[in-house]
């Protein structure tokens, strides 16, 4: 079986390659993480509060994370608050809710994610933070491909970076080389603790059918995810 060590060298790779090729932290820059208490974000926190003790770029990091009152989603803010000052990080902690009457032709999902990001941005506004860094990695971004093609009819994913139109603001996603499974693997020999309680529709959405077909295309073509990326980036 492979150490922590083993998938740690694996993952620091594809995060140096995409933060070099993508240029998605310069000097000066002030980065936000947006901390669901999920693997995926607890892994990016601390790849970027270790990439922060590197020379260059010097760039400020803190975090966020927003609790749904009305969604039982939680994460235990004690461990992120323990997970954040021990790698000298601030963490800001903000609670929102939604009501899903007001538009029921969206799903709940949407509405939650909508309603988070809103917050976030709002506070990266107001702290005078330039770019928001997301946990969205290699599958998320190729699943959510498939969607839009699938039930929107275009060939688009999530893209690396992207600015804001209307703020000063810009999306990164520093894990998009990384693959879920080798954060996965990292996390749970790490020992990072996992959420008190997990979303109820994270299992029956469109997401999770898609991330399904994406396993089967796997089976089918074990390189089906490079064949997408260079499609993605080709385009």
């Amino acid at each position: 079986m492979k150490s922590c060590k083993t998938f740690e060298r694996q993952l620091d790779r594809c995060f140096n390659k995409a933060l070099r090729e993508y240029r998605l932290i310069e000097d000066n820059d002030r980065v936000l993480v947006a901390l669901s208490g999920g693997k995926d974000s607890l892994f990016l926190l601390d790849r970027l509060a270790k990439r922060r003790e590197v020379f260059l770029p010097k760039f400020e990091l803190a975090a966020v994370h927003v609790r749904m009152t009305n969604i039982s989603y939680e994460s235990s803010t004690d461990y992120l608050q323990t997970f954040c000052e021990e790698r000298g990080v601030r963490l800001h902690l903000l609670t929102t809710s939604f009501d899903a009457s007001t538009d029921k032709r969206k799903e709940p999902c949407f509405l939650c994610s909508w309603n988070r990001r809103k917050q976030i941005f709002e506070l990266a506004q107001r702290e005078g933070f330039n770019k928001i860094a997301l946990g969205h990695h290699m599958d998320d971004i190729l699943h959510t491909t498939l969607m839009n093609l699938c039930f929107q009819g275009r060939f688009e994913g999530m893209p690396v970076s992207l600015k804001m139109e209307k703020m000063p603001i810009t999306l990164i996603r520093p894990l998009c080389l990384c693959h879920e499974a080798q954060i996965r693997a990292f996390t749970e020999a790490a020992g990072y603790q996992k959420q008190k309680k997990l979303c109820p529709y994270e299992t029956g959405t469109h997401r999770a059918a898609i991330a399904r077909l994406f396993q089967e295309m796997e089976q089918l073509n074990p390189e089906v995810r490079y064949s997408m990326w260079h499609a993605i980036e080709s385009r």
